[in-house]
């Protein structure tokens, strides 16, 4: 699995981040594509008609993660709809979900697995999430947080305050 604390090296710690969640990995072939697409609109990517400095990249064949350096170009109401509206783009491309909230992604082994809220307090009246079960926190708004503070345990979890382990 890939290490975040090398994501986007080129950017300060302070860098704003913006995560989306697929509903389902892409296949390697879509993958490539996605890649493709996300270098395509980080290139163009504008504010106020100057570029923003900014990366994005593909994670685990499910999370579409953006970021963007505001040190000198400050992204707000039109460029990040322009975000959303690739993203919705995108989505709608590969016929994925990138806005259910409540569809929670967890690693299981070496894969990331994900489920809709009511599979997943399946999953943990089953045992199979634990505690220690390591969840993604897409809420996460800064590149420092995703490095620290996107894949957590379960228990140090937003996602603990929402379904109850048994």
């Amino acid at each position: 699995m890939p290490n975040t604390s090398t994501l986007f090296q080129e950017l300060p710690i302070t860098s704003r981040v913006w995560v989306y969640q697929s509903n389902r990995p892409f296949t390697p072939a879509e993958a490539t594509a996605v890649g493709n697409s996300l270098q395509a609109f980080v290139g163009e990517w504008t504010a106020h008609k100057l570029k923003v400095a900014a990366g994005a990249v593909l994670l685990y064949n499910r999370f579409v993660i953006l970021a963007a350096d505001e040190r000198e170009v400050g992204v707000s109401g039109c460029s990040i709809d322009g975000s959303v509206r690739f993203i919705k783009e995108l989505g709608a491309q590969y016929g994925v979900d990138f806005f259910d909230r409540f569809h929670v992604a967890y690693s299981a082994g070496d894969a990331v697995q994900s489920a809709n809220r009511a599979g997943f307090e399946q999953l943990i009246a089953s045992g199979e999430i634990t505690g220690d079960t390591i969840v993604y926190n897409n809420l996460v708004e800064s590149l420092q947080d995703l490095r620290t503070k996107w894949e957590v345990p379960f228990k140090e979890s937003w996602h603990s305050r929402v379904f109850e382990l048994v």
